[in-house]
């Protein structure tokens, strides 16, 4: 169900999430513990009304005025032309009768100070949009939950008669003892800030777990709190629909290699380039990219693992030019730190990148890091495969590179077992050969055309990859010990 008219909030990612925004008129729970970005979330909502031209009102009953507008400064925020009531233990209106406070139905607020100062608020003001944080201040003036969810119905109620659209700020403890308060709301929103032993920060996410009258994408959005206020990156499940077919195969640049390949890697695909420890994975994955903006192609690589500039480093003494590219713009390093990154803001990333961009080719160095920063968001195959049908709907053409241990014998692509996931593998190893380390090439698996099943010796010099003959009459290669075939 979707309705003609949002309230837009104003925080990147959270509208595709609400499907457009929050519902007008409607009231929403913001629950999580302190420090997990309630009342960042609330006033980075107001401030997107102030710019829309939108009277808000933001209610505290925590925090004095002067408190909150101190810890809005770090953000570059400025609170002018909000109106802000504080109603905080500091702040709070000398009206208060002595003696204990007694809370009674709607109809008779008017008898309760806070209430009334809320009403009345409410009432002057005609905010389009009002916080009030938080709402489990107005709990403890409460003498069971009968009441206060009575407190809370007439609230909600009176804030949809004035055509409010309304956040209230909640502790999760206190939600799990007063089920009540969920059930007058429309929606609820959940923060969590979870510590987690094996990252630099903490675990941030908002999960919508109700929204009355409308659908909304479900599951963990992981939240990050910036400079410039909260980021929330969606937590997309990509439908392969819309896959485009593989177009005509770009070259290596290095003709035995296309050979070996049967003409190249077509366009759109994705391919996994596996092999021991130097064995030149990054540098074959290299050869492609520069080949691939030679033709005009814009590119990009995630490098999780090396700094940027070893692999510029490594690329010249190779003999595959990359600088010029990179101060063209044509093609973007970016390191990832894998200790604080989620698998949705690496999709994000990935997303800007071939939308805005207009990035076509894209490479990951390598699988082993990728997995280091998405093993405490469940399973690898989950995220990978969300990223490989994301970039196949998209016909990007990509390439991984994949670490194995062991240096001979033992033949393994992978060592986390999703090489199904691509259309193309290419396989990188040693073998000894007498006396002497070799590094040989072959492709294992090519989805669409026809690719070479020999093995060739794999040469790095400083005139870049060669790809030398085939090993013929040898037995025994993948083993890491071959033997020669003994000539008749």
């Amino acid at each position: 169900m979707m309705h003609e008219t949002r309230v837009p909030t104003g925080i990147p990612g959270l509208d595709e999430i609400l499907h457009g925004g929050f519902i007008p008129r409607h009231t929403y729970l913001i629950v999580g513990s302190a420090g997990s970005g309630k009342t960042i979330l609330s006033l980075q909502w107001l401030l997107e009304g102030l710019r829309r031209g939108e009277k808000c009102l933001y209610i505290t009953l925590a925090e004095p005025e002067s408190e909150v507008k101190r810890n809005v400064t770090g953000f570059g925020w400025s609170l002018n032309g909000l109106d802000l009531l504080d109603l905080s233990p500091s702040g709070e209106p000398d009206e208060f009768e002595d003696g204990e406070y007694q809370v009674f139905t709607p109809s008779e607020v008017e008898r309760i100070p806070i209430w009334r100062s809320i009403y009345r608020a409410v009432q002057e003001k005609q905010p389009r949009r009002m916080v009030i944080d938080s709402i489990t201040q107005l709990r403890y003036l409460s003498t069971d939950e009968y009441q206060f969810r009575k407190h809370i119905l007439g609230l909600v109620a009176f804030l949809r008669r004035r055509g409010c659209t309304a956040l209230l700020t909640f502790e999760p403890a206190e939600i799990e003892r007063e089920a009540s308060v969920a059930l007058a709301v429309d929606g609820i929103c959940r923060l969590r800030h979870e510590v987690s032993s094996g990252r630099v920060i903490g675990l941030r996410s908002l999960q919508v777990e109700k929204l009355r009258g409308s659908d909304f994408m479900s599951g963990l959005h992981p939240l990050r709190i910036t400079e410039r206020g909260i980021l929330i990156f969606p937590h997309y499940i990509e439908r392969p629909d819309g896959a485009q077919p593989a177009q005509t195969p770009f070259s290596s640049s290095q003709p035995q290699l296309d050979e070996l390949l049967g003409g190249g890697i077509e366009s759109g695909t994705t391919t996994i380039i596996s092999g021991h420890s130097g064995t030149g994975k990054s540098s074959l994955g290299m050869q492609f990219l520069a080949t691939a903006i030679a033709a005009g192609e814009r590119a990009v690589l995630y490098t999780f693992e090396e700094p940027v500039a070893f692999i510029l480093a490594r690329s010249r003494g190779i003999g595959i030019p990359v600088d010029e590219a990179l101060a063209s713009g044509s093609l973007r390093i970016i390191r990832v730190n894998s200790m604080e990154l989620y698998p949705d803001e690496f999709l994000y990333l990935l997303r800007e990148a071939v939308e805005q961009e207009n990035r076509r080719v894209v490479m990951i160095d390598s699988l082993r890091g990728y997995n280091l920063a998405m093993e405490q968001f469940g399973s690898l195959t989950a995220h990978l495969q969300n990223l490989v049908t994301y970039c196949q709907r998209q016909a990007v053409t990509v390439f991984l590179t994949s670490e194995v241990e062991q240096i001979i014998g033992g033949l393994q692509l992978t060592e986390l077992g999703i090489s199904y996931l691509f259309d193309n593998v290419i396989m990188l190893r040693y073998a000894e050969v007498d006396g002497r380390l070799i590094r040989v090439i072959s492709c294992l698996k090519k989805r669409l055309g026809h690719a070479q099943s020999e093995l060739c010796e794999l040469r790095i010099t400083q005139q870049g990859l060669q790809v030398g003959e085939k090993l013929e009459r040898m037995r025994g290669v993948l083993t890491g010990t071959p033997t020669r075939e003994i000539q008749p």
